[in-house]
């Protein structure tokens, strides 16, 4: 029971898997967002060379900054995303959850957000503290039509909480994408996920041409290739989650897992394409667009939902 533990969070489908996949779903972003500009495109392992190559850097601590919380930041972070892959991970492709799993991966997906905003305001850096300050609003603008989101398949399955069971009721139902609450739900959520990894157009705390790297701007070395590594994960992280919740999971054998690969790219290009075809918004724009309208429309998918359509 320890070693299959042990393997499910270090190797598969926890941090070793998820690492590599997101190393390599990143070159695929770089890629393809070279192709909307016009350009080449980094090689196939660039993004390996460039983590390894800040591995090896040297890490600078601001003097007046809360070190300690300054190196612990992106170090828990690692291990929040290590866990939340390894949850889903485990429920995709062993069919093995523990109770209440989906409330624990919605928890730890916000606790990251709180992370990056304690990381960035350590340091004491006016554009540090500013991104921070902007990843609280953009926390608090697309936390509650996620919570919506997550809502649908659970009432969908019976009210049921684990991935395995919301897993099961779409094999034997039908997947949720092809209800009119799972479809709603299902774009909500996709939106909702590109605010939690702050892309493009909502990359209001980092936002470059005007905060450098907002809460990350202090980092350096092994510590910047964590923060770097973590975002990595998440192309992983967030396009199982929903494939988990709305397209059924990865079907075990044969044909299915070439259409479980079909459905986690086509996520990823979604959030792609979002991502190099929108400018960035700003603060208040963010703020009402989740409240004003994809909260009303999350919440119209739950009341769908009990409805049963």
């Amino acid at each position: 029971m320890i070693v299959q533990a042990v393997f499910d969070v270090f190797i598969f489908p926890g941090v070793l898997f998820t690492a590599v996949l997101g190393l390599m779903a990143g070159w695929l972003d770089r890629k393809v967002s070279a192709r909307f500009q016009y350009r080449v495109g980094p090689p196939l392992f660039q993004n390996f060379n460039d983590f390894f190559k800040l591995l090896g850097k040297e890490t600078i601590l601001v003097k007046s900054g809360v070190s300690w919380l300054f190196v612990a930041a992106p170090l828990a972070g690692f291990a929040v995303i290590s866990l939340v892959a390894t949850v889903v991970g485990t429920a995709l492709f062993s069919g093995r959850s523990a109770g209440a799993d989906l409330i624990v991966v919605m928890y730890l997906l916000m606790l990251y957000s709180v992370l990056v905003v304690l990381g960035g305001s350590s340091p004491g850096n006016v554009f540090s503290s500013l991104g921070a300050g902007r990843e609280v609003k953009l926390l608090l603008a697309d936390e509650l039509p996620f919570i919506l989101v997550c809502l649908v398949p659970i009432i969908r399955s019976g009210y049921q909480i684990k991935l395995t069971a919301i897993l099961a009721h779409q094999s034997e139902h039908g997947l949720l994408v092809g209800s009119v609450s799972g479809a709603l739900a299902f774009v909500v959520g996709l939106l909702a996920v590109q605010a939690k990894m702050a892309l493009p157009p909502f990359h209001i705390p980092e936002a470059e041409t005007e905060l450098v790297a907002g809460p990350f701007m202090e980092y350096s070395g092994p510590l910047l290739a964590f923060w770097k590594l973590n975002q990595f994960m998440m192309l992983v992280v967030f396009p199982f989650l929903l494939i988990l919740l709305f397209w059924g999971g990865f079907p075990p054998a044969g044909l299915g897992v070439l259409w479980g690969v079909l459905k986690y790219l086509l996520i990823l290009v979604l959030m792609i394409i979002i991502k190099n075809t929108n400018p960035r918004v700003r603060t208040d724009t963010a703020i009402a667009f989740f409240w004003k309208y994809l909260s009303p429309l999350a919440l119209a998918a739950v009341v769908l939902a009990v409805l049963g359509v």
